[in-house]
């Protein structure tokens, strides 16, 4: 699993607020493509937590940024960090460059937007797959609606399932975490009434990256006949993969497309497409709707399943193979859609 993804599951806490680093001397690698072309339209910084690289996650980010660009006959530079000090030498870059929008991907962008915001009011700011805790006018946010995804990846599990038990492994038990493991229960009983769900969390001092305990709780569901498992274990999802297939057993994975690290394991995965939430956000910032936090899910498109997109016969997800499930899950998308079924929200105050 992406360390992006590791921080995209993260909803409970925000990072430890840091002092902004005076200058931006040594930021890290930034993408200039359009810097240099002469423009009349807007101007776009995107700052994320790690590099780009092959994370599926951020590429999908970079997308967005370069669309608006385009729809705004505007420039796009990204910059792209690698650890806590360069995430605020690019966040102070970005703030002086004054673009008309400055996009950030994580939850570890929070606290030094929140000072950057209060120091330079003027100065629009977006955060994708996190927010602030205190609402700013020049702030606003993109979250997401995962537990919707995860509804229709456990009718998958329900209908797939031979041994009648499903289950997740999950990060920890917060109602946050729990839009990974409760969705996939209800939505398995759905479809199959008589299926049974269990959660195991992987807990301990390194939730986010620890494999081998999240591996561990896979097993412990395995050994229980459970023969589906929706992995939300972040870094740890490796793990769980690795416990399935040596069962003979399918998980699900999360954020990108994770069917390509254990092909013939991975069902389908719960995708979030920050190119839309990126996109839109930016759209909805130059239109003057700011200091507002917008969630995205299947209406919006923010939300989606490998299965239901294009190129899913190339995915390498077993549900490829599967087409008669992906028409039943096809219909419960289109109700959740309509608002005709409601997904319940374990985070919902």
């Amino acid at each position: 699993m992406y360390r992006r993804n590791r921080r995209s599951l993260q909803f409970a806490a925000l990072a430890a607020g840091t002092a902004l680093l005076a200058t931006a001397c040594n930021a890290a690698a930034k993408d200039s493509a359009s810097d240099s072309s002469a423009s009349s339209g807007k101007s776009f910084t995107l700052v994320t937590p790690d590099p780009v690289g092959q994370n599926e996650f951020l590429k999908l980010a970079v997308t967005g940024v370069e669309a608006a660009a385009k729809a705004h006959d505007g420039t796009k530079k990204v910059y792209q960090s690698s650890d806590t000090a360069s995430e605020q030498q690019n966040v102070q870059a970005a703030v002086d460059a004054a673009p008309d929008v400055i996009v950030l991907v994580g939850f570890e962008f929070a606290d030094l937007v929140a000072q950057q915001a209060e120091a330079h009011p003027k100065q629009q700011f977006l955060v994708i797959d996190a927010c602030t805790t205190k609402t700013y006018e020049n702030v606003s946010c993109a979250t997401f609606r995962e537990h919707e995804g995860v509804y229709l990846a456990g009718a998958e599990a329900g209908l797939l399932s031979e041994s009648g038990k499903v289950g997740a492994v999950d990060v920890l038990d917060t109602p946050q975490f729990r839009r990974y493991s409760d969705p996939f229960a209800a939505g398995a009983k759905k479809v199959a009434p008589k299926t049974t769900a269990s959660t195991r969390f992987v807990g301990g001092q390194s939730p986010f990256d620890d494999s081998a305990r999240a591996k561990e709780q896979a097993n412990a569901l395995l050994s229980g006949g459970t023969d589906q498992i929706m992995a939300a274990a972040a870094a740890g999802n490796y793990g769980v993969f690795e416990a399935a297939k040596a069962k003979g057993a399918y998980a699900y994975g999360v954020d990108v497309n994770q069917c390509t690290s254990a092909p013939g394991t991975v069902v389908d995965n719960v995708i979030k497409k920050t190119d839309v939430a990126v996109e839109e956000g930016i759209k909805q910032v130059l239109a003057g709707n700011t200091g507002k936090t917008i969630s995205y899910g299947l209406k919006e498109g923010g939300i989606s399943l490998t299965g239901l997109e294009d190129g899913v016969d190339t995915s390498k997800c077993v549900i490829a193979d599967h087409k008669d499930v992906l028409t039943k899950v096809e219909a419960l998308r289109d109700q959740i859609v309509s608002g005709e079924l409601k997904v319940d929200d374990p985070a919902a105050s």
